[in-house]
C-alpha cells in the first residue's frame, strides 16, 4: 500500500508517499481502506521537530490521525464492525495519510450517510478540539464568547458551537471572512493592526466578554486578561503555558470517544454545524497539500482524498 513517510525533520519536501506492507488487524482492531485523510496545522510542527521533546518522532515516521474510509478486514473480538461498513474516526500511531490504516476498534464509529467523504475524513481533530473548548470554558447561553482564529479550522467550529448554544460570538478574523462569519450569526472584528481590545469593546458597544476560545496563540490568551476575562473562563489549544497566567490548556484528544466523535458527525450530518473544505488532494500531492495549510488564512480545511 502507499503510504506517507519522512525519515528526518524538515519542510515539506521531507515527505514522500512509498510502498509499505499492508497491514493485518490483530485482536480489537479494524483495517480501514481510507477515503479521506484531514490535515492539521500541528502535524507541521511535529514534521519540522518544533514539538520533538512533547511528542517526538520515531522514523521513518508516518503522519495523520483524521480520517474515514470502508472497512476492510476486522480482528478478532471485533463485532461492532463488519467488513464494507463506512466509517470515521481517528489514529493516535502518525498514520491514517495511507491507503489502508490500523485501529482499535473505539477509536472508530459509524459515518452518517449525509456525511460526504471529506468532512467526514477531517473532522476528527477540529471537532473534538471545538467540543473540548466550548466544554472547558463552559459556554452557555448568557455568555459573550470571544474566538480566535474564527474562519479557520478549529476555530469555525468553535465559533459555530457556541453560537449553537446561544451565546453571543464575536470572531476575530481578516475582513475578507466576515461576511462568511456573519452568515452564521457571529460578530466579526478584524484582529490585524493595534488597537485590538478597544476594536472588540466598540463591537460590543458596552457588553463585557465572558469567555475566551483561543485556537490560535498566547496573544489571545492575554487579549482575554486585558479584557478582564476570568481566567478560568479562557481556553486555549494553542498556548501550551497558559496555566501559568490561570488559563486552561485544552487538548482535543482527553475528550475522544465513540460518544462524543458520534455527536459531532451527526450534527455536521445534520447540518447544524458547517464545516467549509478549503481544498482537496490527491494523497500523492501531499506536499502541495501542506504548502498550501502552511501559507496560513485557510478557511475551514483541507483534505487528502484516496
Amino acid at each position: 500500500m502507499r503510504a506517507v513517510r519522512f525519515d528526518h525533520y524538515g519542510d515539506v519536501d521531507v515527505l514522500d508517499v512509498v510502498e509499505v506492507d499492508k497491514p493485518e488487524p490483530g485482536p480489537g482492531q479494524v483495517l480501514v481502506a481510507v477515503k479521506a485523510a484531514g490535515i492539521n496545522p500541528g502535524e507541521t510542527k511535529i514534521r519540522a521537530g518544533e514539538l520533538h521533546e512533547r511528542w517526538p518522532a520515531t522514523f521513518p515516521e508516518g503522519q495523520g490521525s483524521d480520517l474515514a474510509g470502508i472497512v476492510d478486514s476486522v480482528g478478532t473480538g471485533v463485532t461492532a464492525f463488519a467488513v464494507g461498513d463506512e466509517v470515521l474516526g481517528y489514529t493516535n500511531n502518525r498514520a491514517s495519510q495511507a491507503e489502508f490504516v490500523l485501529v482499535a476498534s473505539e477509536e472508530i464509529v459509524a459515518k452518517p450517510p449525509l456525511l460526504d467523504w471529506p468532512r467526514a475524513g477531517a473532522m476528527f481533530v477540529v471537532g473534538t478540539s471545538a467540543y473540548a473548548l466550548v466544554r472547558s470554558a463552559e459556554v452557555s447561553a448568557d455568555d459573550v464568547v470571544l474566538v480566535s482564529a474564527a474562519a479557520g479550522g478549529v476555530g469555525s467550529l468553535t465559533a459555530q458551537w457556541a453560537r449553537n448554544l446561544g451565546a453571543t460570538v464575536v470572531g476575530l478574523a481578516r475582513p475578507v471572512n466576515h461576511e462568511w462569519l456573519r452568515g452564521y450569526g457571529i460578530l466579526p472584528v478584524d484582529y490585524t493592526g493595534a488597537g485590538l481590545p478597544e476594536r472588540v469593546r466598540q463591537a460590543l458597544d458596552g457588553r463585557q466578554v465572558t469567555a475566551v476560545l483561543d485556537t490560535h496563540g498566547p496573544e489571545y490568551v492575554q487579549l482575554g486578561l486585558d479584557l478582564g476575562v476570568n481566567p478560568q473562563r479562557i481556553a486555549t489549544i494553542a498556548d501550551f503555558a497558559a496555566g501559568d497566567r490561570g488559563a486552561k490548556l485544552v487538548q482535543h484528544f482527553t475528550v475522544a470517544s465513540p460518544r462524543v466523535l458520534t455527536e459531532i458527525a451527526d450534527e455536521l450530518a445534520s447540518g447544524h454545524l458547517k464545516m467549509p473544505i478549503a481544498a482537496t488532494y490527491p494523497l500523492s500531492d501531499v506536499r502541495d497539500a501542506y504548502r498550501e495549510l502552511e501559507q496560513g488564512h485557510t478557511r475551514g480545511k483541507i483534505v487528502l482524498l484516496l
